[in-house]
């Protein structure tokens, strides 16, 4: 690599640290280590990092809440979480605060190193619609899908989509099932005319209701359902499956 990545390991594990470091540091990476967050925040201040990872459970002030502080100093940070607990609910606040993404300890290092690439590449992200007459739902999956690299639109009904589907080729598109006046599945299958390469993941909060539209959708070739609230990991993962079916076609 011609200039080496600046990575922050933030984690009150010093073994995990170390270990993590000279890794690192040997694949040619400029590594710094945090101890905890207040440690991690004054390291932040003095310099960029192309990306952070950032340990869960640390003592005094967790790396949520860590991440939101650093947030205000580097908007543009990236932070992957790091955790070997089951703490959905601090995981699932992380990635809507705009966490990368959550890696499991212990680590495999050819995916860590992989991550810092991919967050210093800047690569071409998938072209996504959001289609929900939510604003929460649109802005929740903003913040997450555009920190990851991805460009994203919004419409908050069928018609809105439509119209935006003809201006521009969307890889993905998220179609909340129950729209005003135009319902999800007829949406899709609009929109299924103008684009036909487009995946469509559905999405809907009231999976009883609506499960012949769903049903529907699915035999229609809508790639899947997700069910609100849903979770943002896997969310993550079917854009990153997605996205990677597609470059394999390509």
């Amino acid at each position: 690599m011609n200039e080496k990545a600046s990575v922050l390991i933030a984690d009150d594990n010093l073994s995990l640290c170390k270990t993590m470091s000279f890794t690192l540091k040997r694949k040619g990476y400029a590594v710094t280590i945090a101890r905890d967050g207040m440690e991690a925040l004054e390291k932040v201040k003095q310099k960029p990092f192309d990306m952070i990872f950032m340990d869960i459970k640390m003592p005094l002030m967790d790396g949520v809440e860590t991440y939101k502080r650093i947030k205000k100093t580097r908007p543009e940070a990236v932070v992957m979480m790091m955790t070997a607990y089951a703490v959905e609910e601090l995981v699932q606040e992380a990635l809507e605060e705009g966490a990368y993404g959550v890696i499991y300890k212990p680590l495999d290092i050819e995916r860590v190193v992989s991550l810092i690439e991919e967050a210093r590449q800047a690569k071409r992200g998938a072209l996504i619609l959001v289609v929900d007459d939510d604003p929460g739902t649109c802005t929740t999956l903003k913040n997450i899908l555009v920190k990851r690299g991805h460009k994203l639109g919004i419409a908050q009904s069928g018609e809105e989509a439509i119209a935006t589907a003809r201006e521009r080729a969307y890889d993905i598109i998220f179609i909340d099932v129950r729209l005003p006046t135009i319902n999800g599945l007829e949406t899709y299958l609009r929109l299924k005319k103008i684009n036909p390469e487009a995946v469509a993941i559905m999405m809907t909060a009231y999976r009883q209701e609506v499960a012949d539209l769903v049903e529907k959708a699915i035999k229609s070739h809508a790639y899947t359902c997700l069910y609100k609230p849903f979770e943002m990991e896997e969310m993550l993962r079917l854009v990153d499956e997605i996205s990677a079916k597609k470059q394999e076609v390509v």
